[in-house]
């Protein structure tokens, strides 16, 4: 695929994950991914409390609650409970993945990483680079 369309492509995908993150019950970030092979979306994901606890993602004190799922690892997920694999992959999410996260994504097959917006650690970026993973950053074009 040309670099062009490529470009074009990649922007669509992160507009669509950064609608899927509305759909976020957290208050503080609302982040969306979702994972592309082969031009089919294969899973989706935004950040929240697992299946079955209540929605609210922030504690009394406005801090995030240790049990919430980030997007990517809810996306992740998914595609291991169904017959897809991510291996060979590109995630699309609207911020860099954390360290914890990376880990998966490397571990989970995905061989490139679409963001949006820069998380204020870059460990989880570093791992990636050193990984080979392939990232991309794009940022939001204003008008």
């Amino acid at each position: 695929m040309g670099k062009d369309k490529q470009e074009k492509y990649d922007r669509a995908y992160l507009k669509m994950a950064k609608t899927w993150g509305e759909l976020s019950y957290c208050k503080r970030k609302k982040v969306g991914a979702l994972i592309v092979k082969d031009r089919m979306i294969i899973s989706d994901g935004y950040n929240g409390t697992p299946s079955g606890f209540e929605n609210v993602c922030e504690d009394d004190k406005n801090y995030t609650k240790w049990y919430v799922l980030h997007a990517e690892a809810n996306a992740i997920l998914k595609v291991a409970a169904s017959t897809q694999s991510c291996k060979g992959a590109t995630l699309y999410i609207t911020l860099s993945p954390c360290k914890e996260c990376s880990k998966l994504i490397h571990q989970s097959g995905l061989i490139r990483v679409v963001y949006s917006k820069a998380y204020k650690d870059t460990s989880g970026l570093d791992f990636l680079k050193r990984a080979g993973v392939i990232l991309t950053f794009m940022p939001e074009k204003t008008k």
